[in-house]
């Protein structure tokens, strides 16, 4: 049986006397020889796999709550960075389901805003100084994005890949301060759903339309540029015989508002658009029984509004068209 020092414990695992403290809390058991605390490297070993186990068993892109994820790193439940002695964890969120934090991707390199909602942000005290020094800390650093409220997308490993570095953003009472900016980037590729940033695109342009002219003005003069990143998507193949038969069977009219096309294409055909009227995305089919023609204005409205008068007269002019066989 083979027993460490806490010095002797702390160099061969790499973990610091905070790590130590919080294995001891979970049940790490101690013997003390003279002035010494020591310690059974097989029980060391025990409490360390147990420990991983659960980190190790996260599957990336799956959703956890606040809950679930302090259990599995013995971190806090608040917070959008939550530093773990007993685990060696530092847990970051981006949180997109609200605009307080300007997290954006470039180049497969999250720009990530540190914390503090207030004031301009600082490295000592806060874990902020905790990424700054993930580098050479030895510290593991986790990231989840958030969408949709209380759902955390589990993203993987992350590590700093450029020198953090100041820059300006609104503050909770929009107010414009200093931020700490970290470039990380997953230690392994993956892809979110492109409907996920859909929503969060959809909420920013509802929050930028009940602001003031004058906070329009100062964050979009603030702007950094667009984000890009890169997602996974379900794309349909259109069938193009359909689509061409639909546009031709209206004859030029649009099948919503019954006016003529606004224009001749290059090739002197109408210039409409085919509508489903089921999106497939939804379970609609790609037919010619579910899909009309419809002017750029009136396929605007639709998608925009979806009516559900404009959707009963869509309906009715398909009922038409399978009633006298066009």
């Amino acid at each position: 049986m083979e027993y460490l020092t806490a010095k002797e414990l702390q160099d061969k695992y790499n973990i610091s006397k905070e790590t130590l403290q919080g294995l001891e809390r979970r049940g790490l058991p101690s013997i003390v020889s003279g002035r010494l605390k020591r310690y059974d490297l097989n029980k060391v070993k025990t409490c360390l796999s147990n420990l991983s186990e659960g980190i190790l068993n996260l599957r990336i892109g799956n959703i956890y709550d606040n809950s679930s994820i302090s259990k599995i790193f013995a971190c806090g439940t608040q917070g959008g960075m939550r530093r773990s002695h007993t685990t060696n964890t530092l847990v970051i969120f981006s949180d997109h389901s609200h605009g307080l934090y300007d997290d954006i991707w470039k180049d497969n390199i999250l720009y990530y805003t540190g914390m503090g909602t207030e004031n301009h942000q600082k490295l000592e005290g806060t874990q902020n100084l905790t990424l700054f020094e993930s580098r050479t800390s030895g510290i593991q650093v986790h990231l989840f994005e958030t969408f949709i409220p209380g759902q955390h997308r589990y993203r993987g490993q992350v590590e700093l890949v450029n020198a953090p570095y100041m820059d300006e953003q609104y503050d909770i009472n929009k107010k414009l301060r200093k931020v700490w900016i970290f470039p990380v980037r997953l230690k392994v590729d993956n892809l979110v759903p492109e409907t996920l940033v859909s929503i969060s695109n959809d909420k920013n342009e509802l929050q930028a339309q009940k602001m003031s002219l004058e906070e329009l003005k100062n964050r979009a003069q603030n702007s950094k540029g667009a984000s890009t990143r890169t997602t996974t998507s379900k794309t349909y193949t259109r069938d193009q015989y359909v689509s061409e038969y639909v546009k031709r069977r209206a004859k030029g009219f649009c099948d919503l508002c019954n006016k003529p096309a606004p224009f001749i294409d290059k090739k002197s055909r109408p210039y409409l658009e085919t509508h489903h009227v089921t999106a497939l995305s939804e379970g609609g089919e790609d037919n010619i029984n579910s899909c009309l023609a419809l002017c750029p204005t009136c396929h605007r409205k639709v998608h925009i509004l979806k009516s559900p008068e404009d959707l009963t007269l869509l309906k009715e002019r398909l009922k038409f068209y399978i009633k006298n066989n066009k």
